[in-house]
């Protein structure tokens, strides 16, 4: 069995490729960077340009899946022309696919496509499922609107579609975790805010893991990729903090600051989305972390 991966050499993408591997799958990728397609861990490398509509159609030869990772990074401050760069690197890399595979006689079978909880409003109270037809009407929520709508095209072309809404992706090397951990080892960490906002996060391991149970499982539909037990941020500050076995003494970091310093981009700190992990659960998925301190303890202790 092969699949073809986008932003192979992300986070996600080098975790989900070491898994697949270990289990036996055959990886082809497709990458912008020449330099990029001699790296052997990730599979066979093969040139696409989604600005430009370009790509080496042999990507697709034998190819039963597809994972759609591909998308800039969101934590980098959101001036006009970078919003429209997040919706274009996402929505452009899709449409690609989807107008290749429409002028090919292949047999691909299924298409995973990576998307975000940043889809649902922010709220103190409500818990999200997939189900919810509520969407954030900020700048996130409608990126991931139109995101997963062109996930939906493969529909079309009687390819199962399934979308992965990811959460707050923990890992000791890249991501989020290691900015918060930073301030924290010289006794500069704190809480945003009043630190009541709920953070759904997940363990790098599980992600990926995620992924795969969806290929070999082939299942459809939307999931939640976060863990089964979100926190506050305000837990979380501590427990990162408990960790590494340092003390928390400033007060928590006004939303005002922040927001000056970040601009809207701030909103990654603040919004608060307490989301379900229940569906994946259902079909099968069992957690490897499903609480934070045991999760904080295997990535900040290696």
């Amino acid at each position: 069995m092969r699949v073809l991966i986008t932003g192979a050499t992300g986070l996600i993408g080098a975790a989900i490729i070491e898994q697949l591997i270990s289990i036996g799958w055959n990886v082809n990728f497709l990458t912008r960077s020449k330099d990029s397609i001699d790296m052997a861990k990730f599979g066979q490398g093969f040139l696409w340009d989604p600005d430009k509509g370009t790509i080496d159609l042999a990507c697709f030869k034998d190819v039963d899946v597809i994972i759609n990772l591909a998308g800039a990074t969101i934590a980098k401050r959101w001036t006009k022309s970078y919003k429209q760069k997040i919706i274009n690197s996402r929505t452009q890399s899709l449409e690609l696919l989807f107008k290749s595979l429409k002028q090919l006689d292949c047999d691909v079978q299924q298409v995973i496509s990576a998307s975000a909880i940043g889809l649902y409003p922010s709220s103190l109270t409500k818990y999200y499922e997939e189900s919810t037809d509520e969407i954030a009407s900020n700048f996130l929520g409608k990126t991931v609107e139109v995101w997963e709508s062109k996930a939906d095209l493969f529909n079309q072309l009687n390819i199962k579609v399934s979308i992965v809404r990811i959460g707050l992706v923990l890992d000791n090397e890249e991501g989020a975790l290691p900015k918060m951990v930073h301030p924290i080892k010289l006794g500069l960490g704190a809480a945003f805010g009043n630190g009541d906002q709920w953070q759904s996060w997940i363990h790098i391991e599980d992600l990926a893991g995620i992924m795969v149970h969806i290929l070999e499982e082939e299942l459809e539909g939307v999931f939640n990729a976060v863990a089964p037990n979100p926190v506050t941020n305000k837990e979380l500050t501590e427990t990162i903090a408990k960790v590494l076995n340092k003390p928390l003494v400033l007060p928590n970091i006004p939303k005002a600051i922040m927001k000056l310093g970040l601009g809207e981009m701030h909103q990654l700190l603040f919004d608060s989305q307490r989301v379900s992990s229940a569906k994946i659960e259902e079909t099968g998925y069992s957690f490897k972390y499903p609480n934070v301190q045991p999760a904080l303890e295997e990535l900040l202790n290696k």
